[in-house]
């Protein structure tokens, strides 16, 4: 089984957080798309990722949105 390429491959609100996980520009136009134009990276949220708790995108997505009432 190939590594999964977080440059390049289809993202979804389903694709699963594992430990290859790599903040990139694929992943920030998708955070864009579901969260809209004023998505960013924070200090807070950042942590919040790293804890562990998130298992997909789409957990991203729907504390992101909670984080900034979206």
């Amino acid at each position: 089984m190939s590594a999964f390429d977080w440059h390049s491959e289809a993202l979804t609100r389903e694709t699963p957080l594992n430990a290859s996980y790599k903040m990139t520009q694929n992943v920030r136009r998708f955070m864009i798309g579901e969260c809209g134009d004023e998505f960013a990276f924070d200090r807070a949220f950042m942590a919040w990722m790293k804890s562990g708790v998130p298992q997909t995108l789409g957990d991203l997505v729907d504390e992101w949105r909670k984080r900034h009432n979206r």
